[in-house]
């Protein structure tokens, strides 16, 4: 008894189990679809997670590409999205929330698609993509908006695929964009 008098007047009362609850480490481990989720810890960046996410999975992209072929690299892909949903819907319910930020195997999986679509493009071009996914995904313009709006407030399965699904429209946008700089034949797209 007074060890737990003790434990509410050192750091107050516990939370309330449905409350929001902060991705940590500690969360990370507990459990592998946190862990996917989380992007390996890239999305515990107290500073614009998304964009890390998004980085991480631009650099793990570049070295499956060393090392797998394009049918390989669409496998993976192919996977990551059924995996994507499960580990979202996991660690949304495990944090209260139904679109944690700190979630940011949506931005992974749909850079991967915008990457396995533009590689080999040259590093401006796959800069350009990196800056007009990250665009998409930060203002939600358009379909990206609805894609957003979708299934917000969901839970469980729904809740996880809305996670993911406002990313892949927001990848499908910018390889949009990328095609017709393709199309007009821009000079940063060989660069």
């Amino acid at each position: 008894m007074y060890a737990d008098s003790f434990m509410t007047e050192q750091h107050g009362p516990p939370p309330p189990s449905d409350a929001p609850q902060r991705a940590s480490v500690h969360f990370m481990l507990a459990h592998p679809a946190h862990a996917l989720a989380l992007g390996l810890g890239s999305g515990l960046s107290p500073v614009a997670p998304g964009t890390v996410g998004t980085l991480w999975a631009w650099l793990s992209w570049l070295l499956l590409d060393r090392w797998l072929g394009p049918v390989a690299l669409g496998v993976v892909l192919a996977l990551s999205i059924p995996v994507a949903w499960w580990a979202s819907t996991v660690t949304a319910e495990h944090l209260h929330s139904p679109d944690p930020g700190a979630i940011v195997i949506d931005e992974i999986v749909s850079f991967w698609l915008v990457l396995w679509l533009l590689l080999p493009a040259g590093w401006l071009a796959q800069c350009a993509a990196f800056a007009l996914f990250r665009l998409f995904d930060a203002i939600k313009p358009g379909p990206v908006g609805w894609a957003d709006r979708l299934f917000h407030g969901s839970s469980g399965w729904r809740s996880g695929f809305g996670i993911l699904l406002d990313d892949l429209v927001a990848a499908g946008c910018t390889l949009l964009v990328m095609a017709l700089w393709m199309t007009w034949r821009v000079p940063l797209w060989t660069a």
